[in-house]
C-alpha cells in the first residue's frame, strides 16, 4: 500500500466507532501516527491496540463537549509525536429528534454542543499550531443534512450547516499560513449510529448496508465508513494540496437529485418548442 501520509501526525475525534475508526485505520495504514479521541474507553483502547499501539496510534478520553479535552488531545500529538499535520474532527451523534415545536431546549443545546462547539474546539487548536508550522489539513464532518433541508432533524441539520459555514471561513483566514480547511457531507452511511437509528440496533450492520444499498442512487451499492475514510485521506493528502473551501459530498449524487430509477430526460424525444411544436423543423 502507498505511503501518502507518511510522516504526518493526525488527530480524530469520535475515533473509536465508525467512520473515525475506519479513518484512523486508513491513516496509519497510509503511514500516519494518529492520536484518537472518544467517550468510549474500551472500544479506543481497543482500536489503538489494533493499530498497532504505541509508536502507530494514541489514545485519549475525549468529550468533544469540553474545550480542555479537545486541546489536551492536540497537545498530545505534539507532546508525544512533535506535530500535527490533520485534524479530523468526526466526533457526533444524531441527536435532538421530532418536529421544532417538541423538541427539548437541553436537547437542542447537548446536540449543538457536541456538533458545533466540538468542532469549533478542534479548529481551534488545530489552526493555533498550523499557521505557526505553516502547513496543515483541518477537515470537518458535516452531512447532506448540511447542504440540503428535510435529511435531517432539526439541531442534526442546523449543526451540520455551521461545519460548511466555520469551513468556509476558517479557509479565508488560515490559508494564508499555508493551511487548508475542508468538510465531507456523507449521506447515510453504514454505520453502527445510522445501524441505531434505522433497526434499532447499533450493531444490525448487515440489514442497514441491504437497506442503504435498496435506497441509494448507486443501484445495489450501500455507502460505507471506508468511503468517507478515503475521502478523509484525500483530503488528509498532498494531492489536496491546492484545494481549501470545499464541502466534499459522498452521497451517490443523492445531492443532485439522482436516484435508482433514470429520470424523466433518460430517453430520446424530439426537442420541445413554441406553441406544442416538437423537433427542429
Amino acid at each position: 500500500m502507498d505511503k501518502r501520509l507518511e510522516g504526518k501526525v493526525a488527530v480524530i475525534t469520535g475515533a473509536a466507532s465508525g467512520i473515525g475508526a475506519a479513518t484512523a485505520k486508513t491513516y496509519v495504514d497510509h503511514g500516519a501516527r494518529v492520536v484518537l479521541g472518544d467517550i468510549q474507553d474500551e472500544a479506543g483502547e481497543g482500536m489503538t491496540a489494533t493499530l498497532g499501539g504505541a509508536g502507530h496510534a494514541i489514545f485519549r478520553h475525549c468529550n468533544v463537549t469540553e474545550e480542555a479535552d479537545v486541546e489536551a488531545l492536540v497537545e498530545t500529538a505534539i507532546a508525544e509525536f512533535g506535530q500535527i499535520d490533520i485534524i479530523f474532527n468526526c466526533a457526533g451523534i444524531v441527536g435532538a429528534l421530532g418536529p421544532m415545536s417538541t423538541t427539548p431546549a437541553e436537547e437542542w443545546k447537548l446536540t449543538i454542543d457536541i456538533m458545533i462547539n466540538g468542532v469549533f474546539y478542534g479548529m481551534k487548536h488545530a489552526s493555533r499550531h498550523m499557521k505557526e508550522a505553516g502547513s496543515g489539513s483541518i477537515i470537518s464532518m458535516s452531512s447532506t443534512a448540511g447542504v440540503m433541508g428535510g435529511l435531517g432533524p432539526h439541531a442534526y441539520a442546523a449543526a451540520k450547516h455551521a461545519v460548511v459555514g466555520m469551513t468556509k471561513n476558517l479557509a479565508a483566514e488560515v490559508g494564508g499560513f499555508g493551511v487548508r480547511v475542508n468538510c465531507i457531507a456523507p449521506a447515510g452511511m453504514a454505520t453502527p449510529m445510522v445501524a441505531d437509528v434505522m433497526t434499532g440496533d447499533h450493531q444490525n450492520l448487515e440489514e442497514t448496508i441491504a437497506t442503504l444499498a435498496a435506497l441509494s442512487p448507486l443501484k445495489g451499492r450501500a455507502g460505507l465508513a471506508q468511503d468517507v475514510a478515503n475521502a478523509a485521506l484525500w483530503l488528509a493528502s498532498d494531492e489536496s494540496g491546492y484545494t481549501s473551501g470545499l464541502t466534499l459530498t459522498v452521497d451517490a449524487g443523492a445531492t443532485t437529485g439522482s436516484t435508482a430509477e433514470p429520470p424523466a430526460f433518460a430517453e430520446y424525444a424530439p426537442m420541445v418548442r413554441e406553441a406544442g411544436r416538437k423537433g427542429v423543423d
